[in-house]
């Protein structure tokens, strides 16, 4: 039972919580760490293996077929941190509750650390010990930074050969420019890795080669050059702290003994306020490492309490802040993070909650539909697995079953609490593909999964092309729409004919220009008259299409001032160049006129479309592809061959790293060229090489291209 005085039913008091994930780049150890942590929890009593697909997290059957994490998986486990002889622990007998998100590590899947970061309240970020700092990583590390999420860094895969912990930890602080510091120092590498140095505790944890699977380990005092490292890294870490810890730095000024529960206390503050990254070292596959890390989660991450209120805003006034105060004792508030067709329990609705308490039973409330719904079954997850309870409290990450006008970043919480929480936000798809049924019996499964799997992602986009009827789907790349058609066929048994990948160009403008439309029909009867003068000019990059209006004296009538911002944004949707939509583009309405009798809502938004078509043909169009960021990491000997190879990839060189073991080439490539690239990347290393990219910008495309593309829309429409 609780300890909480407030909520004696509460199973873990809030301060013995901590809501955590697991991020990294791809292939880095993340499914393979949660793996152990479960095992050394007691969640689970056999460890599986990625590469068995065998593991907890990785559920699904693409993902054990791929050997890679898809969709984020929640899974909660227990912990003591066990009294060690000589070992000082914050929270010592104390057993704590671990809810775990286990991210996917592919750009394609970005979507699923986003939402995941923006509910959790710390992180371990996993780095590989040969490969340092990764392209995915870096943009793991930049969501973490936009939610303000403390973390703590584990370099895994200390056995492999060229594994380096300090050449990682280094690596760490120059690119993101962070107080970093050592708490656990890999004792050895590669095949001598034994075991670790406890720098706060000056101990050494050996790790024993047994069948108990790391779970036996000694502790020892150190000697020797492993002395002298760790009291050198305790130095540091204590000079760091006390310029950043006021309670720390005023007992170093006034000379007062600073013990290791000082030091921990004061490590624990810091992280919580993102001065601070810890920094572990270990083998998640080789079993060294693991419990020390998780002794650090529950030691330094913040548990629910020790976060800032959840900030919203009212939806009436979108500038009156609104809190929700972690306390099971206030108004129930949530935020919807994850939808998920679940094949047992039909829709499932992933919620943190932020305060208050729901039961099974209760109405709640969304602000963003204004309507209540009653939720069903309340579900703690464990990766796949359901287990039902009946109420969830602040703190608490779980499921819902039984909400239908659900989206993802919906807030949910009791009517008389006015607050919508802030959503999380998602990349625009750079990658289409038409898809279309093969038999007449497929077409409304087809329709149906389509829709079930883009309510899921917000990164997938379904429409259909009003020139062709073709159903067209966008996604993150590649590899994003070939799971998605692979689970049309697999879990909605929909058989459908799939196209060539496409390219989501944009359209833009170099140059103000004016316009001028207008539409006047008279057939007898009733006519059509509009009339609309505007003028567009560039946006800032990234900003979308503004508009305003600056009709002064009634030019418009304010009753068709509405159809004419409606003209414009269905103009926006379709560039003159080559039909793809238009970004960043400011349109001022300047003038127009209206006649008394012909003057109706559709001629004003004909007008309005036949405004911008004419300024756009004087404010010199472009054609903007996206461009990826793409890092190649390869053996020296085929550097040369790889760079010529970008090279006619239409790609730019940005820089060269050269390693121990490989190289690393840094390049901006359009994405258009990056097709079959895994294939010709292989043939050209022998299938040594390999590499990553991730969306970067939309950039210019050169003449030539888009002349091609020019000449295959005019021959379309």
């Amino acid at each position: 039972m609780s300890e909480n005085p407030n909520n004696p039913n509460r199973p873990y008091p809030l301060e013995r919580t901590r809501n955590i994930g697991i991020a990294a780049h791809i292939d880095a150890g993340k499914t393979t760490l949660t793996e152990r942590i479960l095992f050394y929890t007691g969640m689970i009593h056999r460890i599986g293996e990625v590469h068995d697909g065998a593991t907890v997290t990785d559920h699904m059957e693409q993902e054990r077929e791929r050997g890679i994490t898809i969709t984020s998986a929640a899974v909660t486990c227990e912990w003591i941190q066990h009294p060690i002889e000589g070992v000082t622990k914050l929270f010592e007998k104390q057993k704590q509750r671990i809810n775990i998100i286990d991210t996917p590590g592919h750009v394609d899947f970005t979507a699923e650390v986003e939402r995941s970061l923006r509910v959790l309240d710390g992180a371990i970020v996993v780095f590989c010990g040969v490969a340092g700092v990764q392209p995915q990583t870096e943009t793991v590390w930049r969501q973490a930074d936009k939610y303000g999420v403390p973390r703590i860094v584990f370099v895994n895969k200390m056995d492999r050969t060229g594994a380096n912990f300090e050449n990682v930890f280094q690596d760490v602080k120059e690119k993101f420019g962070v107080q970093a510091v050592r708490i656990l120092i890999p004792i050895g590498a590669e095949e001598n890795l034994q075991g670790q140095i406890d720098v706060l505790n000056m101990k050494a944890v050996i790790y024993k080669d047994d069948d108990a699977m790391g779970s036996t380990f000694d502790i020892q005092d150190l000697e020797g050059d492993l002395l002298a490292e760790a009291e050198a890294a305790r130095e540091e870490l204590q000079s760091i702290l006390c310029d950043c810890d006021e309670e720390l730095g005023e007992k170093f000024l006034m000379e007062e003994e600073i013990t290791t529960d000082d030091l921990k206390q004061a490590l624990r503050r810091a992280t919580i306020a993102n001065q601070i990254v810890p920094v572990a070292g270990g083998s998640a596959f080789k079993n060294k490492g693991v419990q020390f890390l998780v002794d650090a989660v529950v030691d330094y991450l913040p548990s629910p309490l020790d976060i800032p209120a959840a900030q919203g805003q009212s939806p009436d006034d979108e500038s009156l802040e609104v809190f929700a105060k972690t306390d099971d004792n206030e108004k129930f508030c949530s935020l919807a993070f994850k939808l998920w067709a679940d094949k047992y329990v039909g829709k499932l609705v992933f919620f943190r909650v932020y305060s208050g308490m729901v039961s099974k039973g209760d109405m709640v409330y969304n602000p963003r539909t204004c309507k209540k719904e009653r939720i069903g079954r309340l579900i703690k997850m464990h990766a796949d697995k359901h287990e039902d309870i009946e109420t969830c409290y602040a703190g608490d990450i779980a499921a819902i079953v039984g909400l239908k006008n659900v989206q993802t970043g919906d807030t949910i919480c009791q009517q008389n609490f006015e607050i919508m929480l802030e959503p999380p936000l998602f990349p625009e798809p750079v990658i289409s593909m038409a898809v279309e049924p093969r038999t007449v019996a497929d077409q409304e499964k087809m329709s149906l999964a389509l829709a079930r799997l883009s309510e899921e992602d917000p990164t997938f986009v379904v429409k259909t092309d009003e020139d062709t009827g073709q159903t067209i789907i966008s996604g993150m790349g590649e590899l994003h729409l070939e799971v998605i058609v692979d689970r049309m066929k697999r879990e909605f048994k929909v058989e459908c004919n799939v196209g060539k990948p496409q390219i989501a160009y944009r359209e833009t403008i170099s140059c103000a220009a004016d316009g001028v439309g207008k539409l006047v029909k008279q057939s007898g009867g009733r006519g059509q008259y509009g009339h609309v003068v505007l003028d567009v000019a560039p946006e800032e990059k990234g900003k979308g299409i503004t508009i305003d209006n600056l009709v002064v004296g009634g030019a418009i009538p304010k009753e068709f001032i509405n159809s004419v911002l409606s003209g414009v944004q269905i103009a926006m949707s379709n560039g003159i160049i080559a039909g793809y939509p238009v970004v960043d583009v400011h349109v001022n309405i300047t003038d127009g006129s209206y006649h008394e009798v012909d003057s109706n809502e559709n001629a004003f938004k004909m007008a309005a479309i036949l405004g911008v078509r004419d300024a756009f043909k004087n404010a010199k169009p472009i054609l903007l592809e996206p461009v990826m960021d793409v890092e190649v990491t390869t053996p020296e000997d085929y550097q040369g061959d790889i760079m010529g190879d970008l090279n006619r990839r239409r790609g730019q060189i940005q820089e060269i790293e050269n390693k121990p073991t490989h190289a690393v080439l840094k390049a901006h490539v359009p994405l258009a060229e990056m097709f079959g690239y895994s294939t010709a990347i292989r043939t050209l290393s022998s299938g040594r090489a390999d590499y990553t990219m991730r969306p970067r910008s939309f950039e210019q495309v050169p003449q030539a291209i888009v002349d091609e593309l020019t000449n295959e829309y005019a021959y379309a429409s």
